[in-house]
């Protein structure tokens, strides 16, 4: 395992306590602040990684453990939620905004859209109906 590192400047390396929804050895999840729907949840590792590829094997793990407890939490907090979407950015050219590693939970709800047939492919105009 890597040290743990911390980027000066990077938002998530400089998250507040009280922000922190849970966590575990080697990541953490907090609440969206621009959310797409209610309860969109960010798991992030604590060591400041860019990108997912970069991260240890017990790095992604400590994710997967975080991505299903806040499945459960949202399940338990709004029965409305029928789905989930779950994107990673992993680049500029791929969206990515803020350069440490946090992996998206969305919680989808039938109608929030008209039509979620093709969920992610939809990131691309015109790629969601095949």
């Amino acid at each position: 395992m890597r040290p743990r590192s911390h980027e000066p400047g990077c938002v998530f390396c400089t998250i507040a306590e009280e922000q922190i929804a849970a966590r575990n050895p080697f990541a953490y999840s907090v609440r969206d602040t621009s959310p797409v729907t209610a309860l969109h949840t960010l798991i992030l590792p604590k060591r400041h990684v860019s990108s997912y590829f970069d991260l240890e094997a017990e790095e992604k793990g400590s994710i997967d453990e975080l991505l299903e407890h806040s499945r459960r939490d949202i399940l338990a907090l709004d029965p409305s939620v029928k789905g989930f979407n779950i994107g990673i950015n992993v680049g500029e050219d791929a969206g990515q905004t803020i350069f440490h590693c946090h992996v998206h939970l969305i919680p989808r709800r039938r109608g929030d859209v008209a039509n979620p047939r093709g969920g992610v492919r939809a990131v691309i105009p015109g790629k969601a109906s095949y």
